[in-house]
Order: structure tokens, then C-alpha cells, then sequence
């Protein structure tokens, strides 16, 4: 298992080198599009630091759209962006020189399976969406409590629902493709994760504070159909041999970007996603 932070990539199976590939495309897009609960996150992360943060630590930072909401938020601080792959953090570099954030914007190479990497101490421990691809969720919760300074903080976000992006009747094929895919994904795992609290009062931590944040857009944004293609040919490639024939014939319509079915041509999209974030507190 991974934490390059593949919000909804988590399943089993062999991924195909062209869909590790858009990857990172599919996460800039999924900031682009729910991206807007990060900046509530990190306000309420903000209300709960007791003094201006000096470090923060994005741990499995994926593309860095986190580790730069931090670097706003936080101006004072040092930000160290996480991440076990070496495209993302070079995607983190870019971006970081992008917005003129490059020089408190660091990144470190490392594969939290096999321990945590040697960062000095820190103010705010950032996880999203990355905290359920380790193999030991527990034992790196340890190590995060471990790093954090007296009164640190610690902030884990999951999503807690893939997201919605089609309407109910296509106008073709059965009603409720889309209900039926993530059915079909949920018995995969997908995206699988617990309530985080218990395991992060096990680390030692306290305070812990559980809120739920959603995001909606209408209309759609313009990237919504660009999102809509790459995630819907990672669940095509996941759900192989597990949809009915009418199912998997209306989801490659929707992917054929010559058809105007296609999801690159519908005026019919919607933008509905949701996150769980857990903050606590190292005493």
C-alpha cells in the first residue's frame, strides 16, 4: 500500500502504468473541483494551534494542493511536504515555485511503511485522504504524535463518499449507473477507512474533534467533465468484469470522448463530494 494521498484510488488489483500516470492529473483536478473544503479545514486547523505554527508536516502530500492551502494559511511556517512518490513531490516543487511559495515549501522523499522520515519537530501534522494507504495506520499515528511539539496538532481528513458526479437517468441505460458503481466499489474497499478517533486516542492524543464538510458546485465547473473522465475510466478499469453488460456498455459511452454521450460533452454534470476531518491535540 501507498500514502501518495489517491483519495479514491485505494482498491485492490493492478493498477495499469497509463491510470498511475493520471494520477496526478486526476488529483489537481479533484482540488480544483471540491477543493474548497480544504480552506475550511484549515481554518478550523488554524482555531485549534495555540501559537503561530513554525513547521507543519504534510504527510503524503500527493500533487501539494494541501501543503500550499497550508503555506497560505500558516505564513509564518515552514511547510515539508510528505510523499513516497517522487512524480508527486516534483508536481509539489512546481506548484510551490508557481505561487511563489518555494521558499517555505519543502518536500522530503520517503515510504511511511517503512518508518517516519527525520523531519525536526513540528507544530501541525496535516493527513488527507493518505492516513488510510499505510499498512500501519496506528504505528504512524505514534510516529506523527512523536514528531509533534507539546500542544501540536494533529489533522486527518478522509473522504467519506466518492464522489457524485452524474445524474440519476443518463438518458440511456438503467437509471442509477452511478449508485451502482459505488456499491459495487464499497464491496472492493475502496476508499476504506475507519472513524479515526479511537486510533488517534490510542497515539495519545486528546481533544479530538470530528467534523464533516461538504462541497457542491452549480453549475458544474468547466474541468468537471475533464475530472468526470479520469475518474470514471480508474472506476471502469477497478469494476472490469464486475458490472452487467448494459452497465458497462452506458459507462464506455460515457468515456468514449467521441460520443456525444461522453462525460467531456454533457451539460448534465454535478459537483458533490464530502470529507470527515478529525483534529486532536498532542498534550
Amino acid at each position: 500500500m501507498t500514502q501518495h494521498s489517491h483519495h479514491h484510488a485505494h482498491h485492490h488489483g493492478e493498477h495499469t502504468l497509463a491510470h498511475e500516470a493520471a494520477l496526478p492529473d486526476l488529483l489537481d483536478l479533484d482540488a480544483e473541483i471540491f477543493g474548497s473544503y480544504l480552506d475550511q479545514v484549515a481554518e478550523w486547523a488554524e482555531r485549534r494551534v495555540g501559537e503561530t505554527p513554525r513547521r507543519v508536516v504534510d504527510v503524503g502530500a500527493g500533487t501539494g494542493v494541501g501543503s500550499l492551502t497550508l503555506a497560505r494559511r500558516f505564513p509564518a511556517a515552514e511547510v515539508v511536504a510528505i510523499d513516497r512518490s517522487e512524480v508527486m513531490l516534483e508536481r509539489v516543487r512546481t506548484a510551490a515555485r508557481g505561487q511563489g511559495l518555494a521558499d517555505r515549501v519543502s518536500v522530503v522523499h520517503a515510504d511511511l511503511d517503512a518508518g517516519w522520515p527525520a523531519v525536526e519537530a513540528t507544530d501541525v501534522v496535516w493527513a488527507a485522504s493518505s492516513l488510510h494507504e499505510v499498512a500501519d495506520p496506528d504505528r504512524v499515528l505514534r510516529d506523527m504524535y512523536a514528531a509533534l511539539n507539546s500542544d501540536g496538532v494533529l489533522v486527518v481528513v478522509e473522504m467519506d463518499a466518492l464522489p457524485r458526479l452524474l445524474p440519476d437517468d443518463l438518458g440511456m441505460g438503467r437509471p442509477g449507473l452511478e449508485s451502482r458503481c459505488h456499491e459495487a466499489l464499497a464491496r472492493m474497499d475502496w476508499n476504506a477507512h475507519p472513524n479515526w478517533r479511537d486510533h488517534v486516542e490510542r497515539a495519545g492524543f486528546v481533544d479530538v474533534e470530528e467534523r464533516n464538510f461538504t462541497s457542491e458546485a452549480t453549475p458544474a465547473p468547466p474541468s468537471t467533465g475533464r475530472y468526470a473522465h479520469t475518474f470514471l475510466s480508474r472506476v471502469r478499469s477497478a469494476l472490469d468484469g464486475q458490472l452487467a453488460a448494459d452497465d458497462r456498455d452506458t459507462l464506455d459511452r460515457l468515456l468514449s470522448e467521441d460520443n456525444p454521450d461522453s462525460v467531456l460533452h454533457r451539460g448534465d454534470l454535478t459537483v458533490r463530494g464530502s470529507r470527515t476531518a478529525w483534529t486532536a491535540r498532542r498534550p
